[in-house]
């Protein structure tokens, strides 16, 4: 696969339109296990884009699977929104992004799903790639999750 950089995140409000296209993710759900694979966002309008990842998820027993998964991403002046693609779309997070050390943008949010707790940070690098990590806590849920994203020219 061939990879691009992207030089600059730029703003919160660039970055909807800088994640437009497609990415190789890895993931790794920590004691559970790993998952590699595609991810592709699309333009649904000036402000959505929708998001669908497809992959090998390869659990610590030794399962493996074909995964997917779809959101819908929404653009707001300071970052933008996740809602889990369903009919209505149901909100998952509010991202709120803002600078940080060497040119990264970043921010986090939290969702109570039953009694699981959901806290979530997305990382914009400096070298183009992105981080989305997924703490998760609760009754019947505890791991943590993180995926990186990297471009595909």
């Amino acid at each position: 696969m061939n990879e691009t950089v992207i030089d600059d995140w730029g703003d919160a409000s660039e970055v909807m339109t800088k994640l437009i296209g497609s990415w190789s993710f890895d993931r790794v759900i920590e004691g559970q296990g790993t998952m590699q694979g595609i991810a592709i966002f699309t333009r649904l309008n000036e402000k959505s884009l929708a998001y669908r990842e497809q992959g090998h998820l390869k659990l610590s027993n030794g399962t493996a699977l074909q995964a997917e998964r779809e959101y819908i991403f929404s653009r707001h002046d300071r970052g933008f929104e996740v809602f889990f693609k369903e009919n209505p779309p149901r909100l998952f997070h509010g991202i709120f992004l803002s600078a940080s050390f060497g040119g990264e943008l970043s921010g986090s949010a939290g969702h109570l799903c039953n009694l699981d707790d959901y806290q979530s940070t997305y990382t914009f690098l400096a070298d183009g790639r992105f981080v989305v990590r997924h703490v998760v806590s609760g009754p019947r849920k505890d791991y943590t999750m993180t995926t990186t994203f990297t471009r595909i020219s």
